[in-house]
């Protein structure tokens, strides 16, 4: 009798080992920033090579918020690519990025209304506003699901 043996081998790759954290841009939080950041620049990018600006103070306001999260939301990105958060561990991270995210949809939000209503029918300031409503849906989005993920499941430790 002839006995056949098989051996199998399953190789994991995980993404604890290294110092780039490459797995964290195809997840929910990292598609989130990145669509974020996109639909900032461009409503940055819009409002900035505008040549005829109706209202000057209202379009620098809408310029300096969309920046503003644009680096925000750049630095929480390479933190996690980078998995910085762990190395710092003073700061409530999560917390942090709520209270961002929260501030920024706001801002955004007020940014884009005034913009819109600004904007005197020139198209590259409504093309810059919309993409500010666009980057303020991705915010709440992103702050629905942090808040989901820091206050939603919390467990006690007076489970037997």
């Amino acid at each position: 009798m002839s006995h056949t043996v098989v051996t199998t081998t399953t190789t994991t790759r995980t993404s604890d080992g290294g110092f780039l954290n490459v797995g964290y841009i195809r997840t929910t939080g990292g598609i989130l920033k990145i669509s974020q950041m996109v639909a900032l620049l461009v409503a940055f990018l819009c409002v900035h090579c505008a040549h005829a600006w109706p209202d000057w103070p209202a379009f620098r306001y809408f310029e300096v918020v969309t920046l503003w999260f644009l680096f925000a939301f750049l630095i929480f990105f390479l933190m996690h690519m980078f998995r910085l958060q762990a190395k710092i561990a003073c700061i409530n991270w999560p917390l942090m990025e709520f209270l961002h995210y929260a501030v920024g949809a706001i801002l955004v939000l007020i940014a884009s209304i005034v913009g819109s209503v600004k904007s005197g029918g020139i198209s590259v300031l409504v093309a810059g506003s919309v993409f500010g409503f666009i980057a303020t849906f991705l915010m709440a989005v992103s702050l629905w699901t942090s808040y989901k993920v820091s206050c939603g499941s919390q467990q006690t430790g007076a489970s037997v």
